[in-house]
């Protein structure tokens, strides 16, 4: 408001107290030519900022969440992740991979079974596959038991709406113990790692420190 009426004044050849005398910018009384009512489009010489594989002033917004991870329906929906595990009769981990939260059980039964090391014995060569698997109604899929019976493995899952839920109790209870075994590691409970492979060698390095564990406890 004060700058107006200064310059203001100042057009009416009216100079404020104290300030030098100041000359009108045109003998018209105006000051430049009207603005177009058509505006010009905007000229686009430069690149955007933010693009995707670019550098330094280029670079493109990263992810706001890593990989493997989608909302998890038991915790109102935050992304996360689920850790999937099998284990032997004595509650020691055989193998573990992880997935989005939102994953079911039984997409991970096959690869689960895949992906295990040969355990060596004291006789004869490392077994590749156990006898014989167990699982609860969550892993009661129509394709899934010819999957597991064609690598020569004997399966009992559960079935919905027919058998109990505590039928399998002194076979869930050991994959209950281990999974809150290896969740004793802090760095399990939450996920921190953008990547979903730094959170798979997390969860393999706590399978091993279980074995390990075990094995100290064995032996001495």
């Amino acid at each position: 408001m004060l700058v107006a009426e200064a310059a203001g004044d100042a057009v009416r050849g009216q100079p404020p107290d104290g300030a030098p005398p100041l000359h009108r910018v045109d003998p018209r009384r105006a000051v430049g030519t009207v603005a177009p009512a058509v505006l010009a489009p905007a000229q686009r010489n430069q690149r955007d900022r933010l693009v995707a594989g670019g550098r330094g002033f280029h670079r493109g917004p990263g992810r706001e969440r890593g990989d493997a991870t989608g909302p998890n329906p038991v915790d109102r929906g935050k992304p996360g992740s689920k850790i999937h595990i099998l284990c032997d009769r004595n509650g020691l981990p055989l193998t573990v991979l992880i997935s989005a939260a939102n994953t079911h059980d039984s997409q991970l039964m096959v690869p689960l079974l895949d992906s295990f090391a040969p355990i060596r014995s004291r006789r004869g060569r490392p077994r590749h596959r156990p006898d014989k698997l167990h699982a609860d109604k969550a892993y009661d899929v129509p394709a899934l038991p010819a999957e597991i019976r064609a690598r020569g493995i004997a399966v009992r899952i559960a079935r919905k709406g027919v058998e109990s839920s505590q039928r399998l109790g002194r076979y869930r209870w050991v994959v209950e113990a281990c999974l809150s075994w290896l969740l004793n590691n802090r760095r399990l409970v939450r996920r921190y790692e953008r990547k979903a492979e730094h959170f798979q060698a997390f969860a393999d390095l706590g399978c091993v420190l279980l074995c390990y564990r075990r094995w100290t406890k064995v032996t001495n």
